[in-house]
């Protein structure tokens, strides 16, 4: 089972970047080709939606919660599964419920915004994934100058919460203003 949830996990992630492409295309390029990324995106995030829980099942199928709770390197390398998939929930939600009103205006830069953070976590974990198998990656470096030590620290650092405060408060009034001028 364990080669099985090795296997599972390079679905959501090969289609996780081919989204993130797809987003930056579509909606920073003209032409054929972004139509194409536009039109093809949502059943990309949908198998990708599918890919990531049937990875998520099996890892927690292979190790015992218990035991992957105990070790902050297992404790990441989740929670940023689970960031992830949350991510690209929203993108597919959001690309669902707007359809090709998605990439209009500024709903294109929540886009864009969303799939870099979702990038950005997906390789997060993909690289905790490789630390437990014992094949860490260079990436891990980058984390390390950023104040995350993979082994040990089980946190946010200081500067992501404000940043993601940031986004949080820049997002709450892109949608107030956007409610009042269509309202």
């Amino acid at each position: 089972m364990t080669g099985m949830h090795h296997m599972l996990v390079h679905f959501p992630l090969g289609l996780w970047a081919l989204a993130t492409l797809m987003i930056l295309v579509g909606a920073l390029l003209p032409g054929r080709l972004a139509e194409l990324s536009r039109a093809a995106l949502l059943p990309v995030l949908v198998l990708s939606l599918l890919g990531a829980l049937a990875a998520i099942v099996t890892g927690f199928l292979v190790w015992p919660l218990e035991a992957s709770t105990h070790s902050p390197l297992t404790r990441n390398h989740i929670l940023m599964a689970f960031w992830s998939l949350g991510i690209f929930t929203m993108l597919t939600v959001l690309v669902w419920r707007a359809g090709e009103a998605a990439f209009d205006g500024a709903r294109r830069w929540v886009l864009v915004l969303l799939a870099l953070i979702g990038g950005l976590l997906f390789a997060t974990a993909g690289t905790l994934g490789g630390h437990l198998v014992g094949a860490p990656t260079l990436f891990s470096d980058i984390l390390g100058l950023l104040g995350w030590e993979v082994y040990t620290t089980f946190y946010s650092p200081l500067w992501v919460v404000v940043v993601m405060v940031i986004i949080g408060i820049a997002a709450g009034g892109l949608g107030l203003k956007s409610q009042r001028s269509s309202g």
